[in-house]
């Protein structure tokens, strides 16, 4: 496909996100890197993770962005009790009938939130895992394929707070984003008491039908991505598992593991969505450092060392981007 004929078809089935975008700037006031964010795994099929203390608006933007979209929209709270039939079902016996009989749980639509993911057991997580990576439920022994869009769209609360739970490492890295939320400025938040005080009128219409997404999904898989950028994705990974290659033997000691080829691949994923959100029909290498660190931040694992030196998985890719060569 011609670059001129893509970027036409981008700017056409583009149309829809200003759409998402002013319904959601009812209910969000800044916060723009979350909502672009959110609009990158939706249309990369991608789960994303956000992350952040109480009150930042990180269930009210799920929630939002599920109600512009004709779609079916499952809010899972999750709690140190709850078990995995309460999210994906079960089998019920039918006396009259002498037999089983599943009756499907909140798993099934095509928008999950799942509320405080970090406050439900690893029992829980697991039942999780297999709709998240295959796109299917298995109650009993039959397997259910989940419909189309199928997104997971989790809140957590930073792992210091009460009563939560480290993800296995195995979900944290299904998610193909995760976002952290900090505090709006100054401004946005006295914007936020105006608009919450005025009593004014934020419901939420839905403006797009699941098509649009799919179609635009479609589109994304012809934007255009050249070797060069391939090559610096894989750079960027590679830094994380062999750093004294590439200039970087002081991290050798801060890394306990580095990212895994579905790194770099979520990566490039998102780096595609990212030029197509800039109604763009390729990729540079300004989309790849704008996304990275979501993609990359959970899947970077730091020693005890760089700990006890309070260095973070973000610091290590801070590094790595500011050393690893641009294209």
């Amino acid at each position: 496909m011609e670059l001129q004929e893509l970027n036409a078809r981008i700017e056409s089935e583009s149309a829809f996100i200003g759409e998402i975008e002013r319904e959601l700037g009812k209910v969000i006031i800044g916060q723009r890197g979350m909502v672009e964010r959110l609009l990158i795994a939706l249309l990369s099929n991608g789960h994303i993770l956000l992350e952040g203390v109480p009150g930042l608006a990180k269930t009210l933007a799920i929630k939002s962005l599920a109600s512009t979209i004709r779609a079916q929209f499952s809010r899972i709270q999750f709690t140190p009790d709850l078990l995995p039939a309460d999210l994906v079902g079960t089998m019920i016996y039918n006396q009259r009938r002498e037999e089983f009989s599943v009756r499907r749980g909140p798993i099934f639509a095509n928008f999950i939130l799942a509320d405080e993911i970090n406050r439900a057991p690893a029992k829980v997580q697991s039942a999780l895992l297999e709709a998240m990576q295959e796109r299917q439920v298995t109650i009993g022994d039959s397997s259910f394929t989940l419909d189309e869009p199928f997104l997971v769209l989790a809140t957590q609360n930073p792992i210091e707070q009460e009563g939560t739970y480290p993800l296995p490492e195995a979900q944290v890295d299904r998610f193909m984003l995760k976002v952290l939320i900090d505090y709006p400025n100054r401004e946005d938040e006295q914007l936020i008491i105006r608009q919450k005080i005025s009593g004014a009128d934020t419901s939420i219409n839905p403006v797009v039908e699941p098509g649009a997404i799919l179609r635009a999904r479609e589109v994304l898989r012809n934007v255009y991505v050249d070797e060069k950028i391939e090559r610096y994705i894989v750079d960027i990974v590679f830094a994380t598992r062999k750093p004294a290659e590439y200039k970087l033997a002081d991290l050798e000691q801060l890394i306990a593991f580095g990212g895994s080829p579905r790194a770099s691949i979520n990566l490039a994923l998102a780096a595609r969505a990212h030029a197509f959100v800039k109604r763009r029909g390729y990729v540079v290498p300004e989309d790849v450092r704008a996304i990275c660190m979501d993609v990359m931040r959970h899947r970077v694992g730091v020693t005890y060392e760089a700990e006890a030196e309070n260095i973070s998985s973000e610091d290590v890719m801070t590094k790595i981007l500011n050393t690893v060569e641009v294209p």
